[in-house]
């Protein structure tokens, strides 16, 4: 009971920030990119398809590929597993 409760708050908070995001793109007063990137990294916690795609589109460029790597370490980490 409790993971679910878990992976549904992550789901959420990821869905928001991708939200947000989607709304910096337009407002001059957000950083939209940061915002999706973090939604995105949220969300691929809970569903492998988005983490293949992430995985599948970084894998070109080692140095973001790298960095995306560490970012899900820190976040898996930080909110434990999911």
């Amino acid at each position: 009971m409790r993971a679910k409760a878990k992976k549904i708050l992550v789901l959420t908070v990821g869905i928001i920030f991708i939200i947000l995001g989607l709304f910096g793109l337009v407002l001059p007063f957000l950083q939209g990119i940061i915002f999706l990137i973090i939604g995105l990294l949220l969300v691929s916690m809970c569903f492998p398809p988005v983490r293949l795609c992430i995985n599948k589109h970084t894998e070109r460029y080692p140095r973001l590929y790298r960095l995306i790597t560490k970012a899900e370490i820190w976040i898996a980490k930080f909110i434990g597993e999911v």
